[in-house]
């Protein structure tokens, strides 16, 4: 699986003109599902994602994570994480998980971050969404799954 992660003072996400997710102060999670993952990747990255300290404490240092914050996430699934452009000019999507099996951990990866105690939205699945932020910071990190999890 692979994330980009922006920490938010607020994110939203449109699909045919009305907004069917949003949050204020968190964490705005686009993801990636490949051949290959699974729940033990999807609970890796939840776990990761939700305990990684990028908050800034009282110093002004990265030193608090989501919880800490009470912050909430938003999650957009995002086909094109998965796009290959090292050949040609077009991407290949050829490691891209099957639709089925990418919703499944999409959602499942959603129950996770629920699991650990903070508040989780969505756009929907395979629609043309319109995703709009306010980057904090702005920071900004890009996570990949270990192969061997």
């Amino acid at each position: 699986m692979k994330a980009v992660i922006q920490r938010v003072k607020t994110a939203s996400v449109r699909v045919d003109g009305k907004v069917v997710g949003e949050i204020g102060h968190g964490i705005l999670v686009l993801l990636g599902v490949e051949i290959g993952d699974g729940c033990k990747q999807a609970d890796w990255l939840a776990e990761k994602i939700v305990n990684l300290r990028i908050f800034t404490d009282e110093q002004g240092k990265m030193n608090l994570a989501l919880a800490d914050v009470k912050g909430e996430m938003l999650a957009v699934s995002q086909f094109t994480l998965a796009g290959n452009c090292s050949k040609g000019r077009r991407p290949s999507f050829d490691t891209a998980a099957d639709p089925a099996e990418a919703n499944r951990l999409y959602s499942y990866f959603m129950g996770k971050v629920w699991e650990l105690g903070v508040p989780v939205q969505s756009g929907i699945f395979q629609a043309d969404m319109e995703v709009s932020l306010v980057n904090d910071g702005p920071v900004t990190f890009i996570l990949e799954t270990p192969r061997t999890r």
